[in-house]
């Protein structure tokens, strides 16, 4: 049998996030290490040491659904991080056969639906945070995904390999940088078995000192809403309301969108975004017409 090295690594990660304190567990002397202690834990969740240290040693165990909602609890879980614990302990690790998965498709009516938010930043984001589509406004505020090759139209791959995404998010860098990949780690668990997710991380492991880190955390994300600022060379500081509606029926695709205040100053900024995108695709439109041979 297969070991379960995710549902492991997972495990180990949210023990030591606990804070002893806070759960009433107070020592004479500092603990050598940070967290709760296996057995701490173990009674928390109701089950055996030795059956908890095998989880976390990523042995061929698959734990009840009772099981995992009792760690889930001990380990105080967000719904994002609940869901993947779930994943993982139904997918061993060790020897899984990576396999090319069929390249995603952006319906016509999406496509029409990106079009008419008009200047409304949005794009679809896909399996493994694939950049699947995205409108002129989303191009003009972010970068232009449709000048990348395929491969490289990845927001996590973006964000964490561009400098100037980190310019254009400034302090808020590391932690959407680090959200993405969160959002990552969950796709890889719902999709154990893809071959490009595998090419990802191990690209950005071998790159990036922060990603590594970020990867090892076991940090989980599924996007819903937030706040982002962001310093935009043309137009400067934006203050964006994020909004990450998964599409009926189609778990695997997300349309992200970018929302100003009405009649703030981001509001007016991205009015000027779009005249000054407009004038630049007119500008790149007139430069590669032929001349008209008979004028």
């Amino acid at each position: 049998m297969e070991r379960n090295e995710e549902l492991g690594d997972f495990l180990r990660a949210r023990r030591a996030a606990m804070d002893p304190q806070h759960l009433g567990i107070h020592d004479p002397a500092p603990r050598r290490v940070p967290g709760l202690r296996r057995e701490e834990l173990a009674a928390l969740a109701g089950v055996s040491v030795d059956y908890y240290t095998r989880l976390e040693q990523g042995r061929p165990i698959t734990p009840s659904q009772s099981v995992l909602d009792a760690l889930a609890n001990a380990l105080q879980l967000d719904p994002a991080e609940r869901s993947y614990l779930h994943a993982v302990a139904r997918q061993p690790g060790a020897g899984r056969r990576r396999t090319p998965r069929a390249a995603q498709k952006v319906r016509p009516g999406v496509h029409t639906l990106l079009a008419r938010l008009g200047d409304t930043p949005a794009f679809v984001l896909g399996r493994r945070t694939q950049i699947l589509a995205s409108n002129r406004m989303a191009r003009a505020l972010l970068t232009d995904f449709d000048a990348m090759p395929v491969r490289d139209r990845n927001v996590t791959r973006w964000l964490i390999l561009d400098e100037a995404a980190r310019s254009l998010f400034a302090d808020g860098w590391q932690r959407i940088a680090s959200e993405f990949v969160g959002t990552l780690r969950m796709d890889a668990a719902r999709h154990p078995d893809d071959a490009a997710t595998a090419e990802l991380v191990g690209e950005l492991s071998m790159r990036s000192e922060h990603f590594r880190r970020w990867w090892a955390a076991q940090k989980v994300v599924v996007h819903g809403h937030g706040t982002k600022a962001l310093h935009h060379p043309i137009v400067g500081d934006l203050t964006l309301h994020t909004e990450a509606l998964t599409f009926p029926g189609d778990p695997d695709q997300t349309l992200y969108t970018f929302l100003a205040d009405p009649g703030s100053p981001t509001d007016e900024a991205l009015t000027m975004l779009s005249t000054s995108a407009a004038q630049h695709l007119r500008s790149t439109r007139s430069k590669i017409t032929p001349a008209d041979p008979h004028p």
